[in-house]
């Protein structure tokens, strides 16, 4: 049986029996049914004068206060009293033997997982069953209890609930390729929207836990050739051009005559039309965002074709066909797309390090929309589709890695997650270590400097010795920047020590994947300032970022700067006031021909240790170039 991760992490339980389809399954999970409470057994309403809704097919009560709703009458089954008004949540009650007070349970214990503080209660449940609809993050919870519980992917949707909030979208680690695509291919969409929601979304420490165990006991994907033979159009759902006769319109006959309404046949591209699946059987409905059929029940409203009629036949109208709506062949992926991929990877990341992740992370996650997204959803085998897998995973992590760089750290922590995702389909626990080291980067960014050394030792564990020393020497580095932050100074001599001897262990000959080309000397010796920085050993961290400085090309523009901040804050530790903020006010000037706010933010941080000598004349002087840049 798979282990969960050795950690003194208190977000790492003990380990859990794993669930065929969901991997590990939470103790408080339990197989045998809740025994339902007594006042569970009915749901309480308060007689009044109802008026039937003909749209809902419930009951309508009055406005007003001290009225209530009743429900529709009980159906034949064990439980007395009316039924609720959400019939697929009571349903899935039933089937899941879940009393109200246990979903409830469930719910808040999962919430803890996600840093989340729910108190629900038996009550809530009843209000949920009523109508009332969860707020937040919460109809996607409920339908995560549901999915562990029944062995089955199930949606807030499938439980009559809201969709999930965009504060727990995105942190799924899908079970399949293909969902995978299908979360990830949303997210792209949603970035290039005019004004995206997901840039504001916040980090959250809690949803670094589930990811990266499940990546770490997770398996490689069995299969991810696709032998799909269309594609939907992606503006299938849009309406007929002016003049065209929609499908299923009635016959239009001489004034003051009637005409029975003909019987409408969906068209494919029409409302009312089954989704459209690929030939491997993935839904490319509403899941993909491309609107092949009319949408969740619209099929349902047409009703069924009686195969005798007492009545003549009526001609039914050809719907109309519009050619840019038809499904359109799947693409064929071959080596060539692959190396493409991977030279805009190295394109973007060039762009990324010498003038920060804002001059091109809108235009990266274009490309990921319009190129990759078609190829994931394209025609290839097993060496090629895992191949694919990889370069699109690269380039996620990519676009979440430009994202902090913007300071949209909760969308870089869902691409992160993505990427993580990817990189376990295509069977690259390499790529899936080194994501886990960006996000621990990202952590230690944020001040979460227990998450931060958790997230790199996961991934050393997941990627075990069968990689170059250079990728060695990089999720080491990673574990000492968490020591660091924590104060932890022979935890973090430890981890710089290994680090060092792995890079050490390197040869020029080494084959290196491209997202690791970077870590060389200089790069490890910033590593070494950051460090010493964090522990306040400033002559150390001097020396380290002075070698660093030497060693940096200057095509790593963001990091110099970086490294120079870091070299100004050691020399304010060790006294010399003026040589640090003239080396603080070049990083500044810089920093300002970037579009990197984390550049930004090493400049206030530096500003902020400037306080003590804030009376200084070199210290007001930086201020007020700091002031007048817009920094401060």
């Amino acid at each position: 049986m798979p282990q969960l991760p050795a950690t003194d992490s208190p977000a790492y339980g003990p380990l859990d029996p794993l669930d065929q389809h969901r991997g590990p399954v939470d103790r408080a999970f339990p197989d045998a049914p809740d025994a339902p409470t007594a006042d569970e057994l009915r749901v309480p309403v308060q007689a009044t004068s109802v008026t039937p809704d003909r749209h809902q097919g419930a009951v309508a009560a009055p406005d007003g206060p001290g009225t209530a709703v009743a429900a529709p009458p009980a159906p034949a089954s064990g439980h007395s009293g009316p039924s609720p008004q959400n019939g697929q949540l009571a349903a899935l009650i039933e089937e899941a033997g879940f009393s109200h007070a246990g979903l409830a349970r469930r719910v808040d214990q999962l919430g803890l997982e996600h840093g989340l503080d729910l108190r629900y209660d038996k009550t809530s449940v009843t209000r949920w069953l009523r109508g009332q609809q969860p707020r937040g993050a919460t109809p996607a919870l409920i339908a995560e209890v549901f999915t562990r519980r029944l062995g089955r992917r199930l949606t807030a949707q499938d439980l009559g609930l809201d969709a999930c909030a965009p504060v727990y979208a995105g942190l799924e680690f899908a079970e399949t390729p293909q969902e995978a695509v299908d979360i990830v291919a949303s997210m792209w969409r949603k970035d290039n929207g005019p004004q995206s929601e997901l840039r504001r979304i916040a980090f959250t420490p809690a949803g670094l836990v589930v990811p990266s165990r499940d990546w770490l006991i997770g398996r490689t994907d069995e299969r991810v050739a696709r032998d799909g033979s269309t594609l939907p159009r992606p503006d299938a759902a849009g309406p007929p051009p002016t003049g065209a006769a929609p499908a299923g319109a009635a016959p239009v006959g001489p004034p003051g005559t009637s005409a029975a309404p003909p019987v409408r046949t969906p068209a494919s591209g029409q409302a009312g039309a089954p989704a459209a699946r690929s030939a491997s059987g993935a839904r490319l409905g509403s899941a993909t965002g491309a609107a092949v059929g009319g949408g969740a029940g619209a099929g349902a409203a047409l009703g069924r074709v009686p195969s005798q009629s007492r009545r003549p036949p009526v001609a039914v109208e050809p719907p109309y066909t519009d050619p840019a709506r038809e499904p359109r062949p799947a693409l064929r992926v071959g080596r060539g797309d692959i190396a493409a991929i991977r030279a805009v990877g190295d394109l973007f990341r060039a762009l990324d390090h010498a003038y920060g992740g804002g001059h091109a992370r809108q235009a990266l996650v274009r490309y990921l929309e319009s190129e990759a997204e078609p190829m994931l959803r394209g025609r290839y085998g097993e060496q090629i589709g895992r191949a694919l897998f990889g370069a699109v995973a690269d380039l996620t992590r990519l676009a979440g890695w430009t994202s902090f760089d913007i300071a949209a750290h909760g969308l870089a922590q869902r691409y992160f997650v993505q990427a993580l995702r990817l990189s376990q389909a295509a069977g690259d626990r390499a790529l899936g270590g080194y994501v886990l080291v960006t996000m621990s980067q990202q952590a230690v960014h944020l001040g979460h400097g227990r998450e931060a050394v958790q997230l790199a030792r996961v991934a050393q564990q997941g990627v075990g010795t069968a990689v170059p020393p250079t990728v060695q020497a990089l999720l080491h580095a990673a574990e000492a920047r968490g020591h660091g932050l924590l104060g932890d100074v022979r935890a973090c001599t430890t981890a710089l020590v290994r680090a060092e001897r792995s890079l050490a262990a390197a040869r020029s000959g080494d084959e290196l994947p491209s997202w690791a080309r970077y870590f060389d000397e200089a790069q490890l010796s910033d590593e070494f300032a950051h460090c010493y920085r964090d522990l306040q050993q400033w002559r150390t961290s001097a020396q380290h970022a002075e070698k660093s400085l030497r060693l940096r090309s200057p095509a790593y523009a963001r990091s110099r700067i970086f490294c120079r901040l870091v070299l100004a804050t050691a020399r304010l530790g060790m006294g010399d006031l003026d040589e640090a903020c003239s080396m603080a006010t070049d990083a500044l000037r810089a920093a300002g021909e970037m579009r990197s706010a984390r550049s930004l933010e090493y400049v206030r941080d530096f500003h902020r240790r400037l306080t003590p000598y804030r009376g200084s004349p070199v210290a007001r002087a930086f201020e007020e170039t700091a002031r007048q840049s817009g920094v401060i």
